[in-house]
């Protein structure tokens, strides 16, 4: 796992993060999003993070891509500026290697570097792979919304998770 190496975000990217995240669009509840982002999309999404100095890090291996990672404004008015929202995405074949954590661990440190002094984290209650990441990172529980998503022909509850930076 030493051979997996954490960058910046490059425009290059853009391809290989569109195709990360399609799977878990279309095969999951990871993310309530139903509609895959066209690449154009999420360069535009991705340039709005790099534009306001926000962590975006890629992970990688031999030149490939196998995740990346994000933290941005936890919501949009001002009271909240120091609040951020962490997100986490790996190429299949990457999920369990120990690369999810590693790159949660980073977020944190460049998040802390970038002013922020909360971290949220938004996951799909039935995600207990996702909440077990975050608790060994320190997370705690702090709420539970019921019912509040909807896809895949069923209602899905989140947990908030929340780490002091």
């Amino acid at each position: 796992m030493s051979d997996v190496v954490f960058r910046p975000f490059a425009w290059s990217d853009v391809p290989d993060i569109t195709a990360i995240y399609r799977p878990y669009v279309e095969e999951t509840v990871i993310t309530f999003e139903t509609e895959v982002p066209a690449e154009t999309e999420m360069a535009e999404r991705f340039g709005k993070l790099k534009a306001l100095g926000h962590p975006l890090i890629v992970a990688e291996r031999a030149g490939t891509v196998l995740g990346y990672a994000y933290a941005s404004f936890y919501r949009p008015r001002a009271a909240y500026r120091f609040t951020c929202e962490d997100s986490i995405y790996l190429r299949q074949d990457a999920v369990g290697q120990g690369i999810g954590g590693r790159l949660l661990d980073e977020l944190i440190v460049q998040s802390r570097a970038a002013g922020f002094k909360q971290m949220i984290a938004v996951i799909t209650a039935e995600r207990a792979n996702s909440v077990r990441l975050h608790e060994k990172a320190g997370f705690r529980h702090v709420g539970r919304y019921e019912a509040v998503g909807y896809k895949f022909d069923r209602w899905l509850d989140i947990v908030h998770l929340q780490k002091a930076l």
